[in-house]
């Protein structure tokens, strides 16, 4: 009599992908920021400097896109969050705690702080933060140094009506 053979859950087994350092392609993408909601932004571009809209997420890698932002001083929020909401840093010294409303820095000389501080937050805390966070690019003006790269244009305003506020 031959012998059944059965299979149990345990001998099934799927097999994962991991990406290694040595095989991510990077590429580039140009972000226009003029009239764009902050918040949105921010959030789609740590989703690209993450690598998390790839099919070949990995956590524990940098697979993420570099993410070029012109027009970084033309970039709006809804409500009174431009006014009311603050940036804290401390200047290291005793009670040496400060602030500055985000429409100070968009007027001030480094508008640009403002995308890269609300990007800078979403992604995770680290040396593979700070390497991703080093892979974003933003710029005050339309111009940028990075036109040897090709980069691909994409246009997030027209992605979703809400992502642009016209004043």
């Amino acid at each position: 009599m031959a012998a059944k053979i059965r299979l149990s859950k345990k001998s099934i087994q799927t097999k994962s992908f991991e990406m290694r350092h040595q095989d991510v392609k990077k590429s580039w993408v140009l972000i226009d920021a003029d009239g764009v909601i902050l918040g949105r932004l921010a959030a789609a571009i740590a989703m690209m400097l993450r690598g998390k809209h790839r099919p070949t997420f990995t956590p524990s890698v940098d697979c993420g896109d570099n993410v070029i932002v012109i027009n970084a001083e033309k970039v709006r929020m809804t409500g009174k969050k431009a006014e009311n909401k603050e940036f804290f840093y401390h200047t290291g010294y005793p009670g040496g705690i400060k602030g500055r409303t985000r429409a100070s820095m968009l007027a001030g000389a480094h508008p640009e702080r403002v995308i890269e501080k609300a990007v800078e937050r979403m992604l995770p805390r680290g040396p593979l933060g700070r390497r991703q966070a080093g892979n974003l690019k933003v710029y005050k003006g339309a111009t940028h140094p990075h036109a040897a790269q090709n980069p691909t244009v994409l246009d997030f305003a027209a992605r979703n009506p809400k992502n642009k506020r016209v004043k």
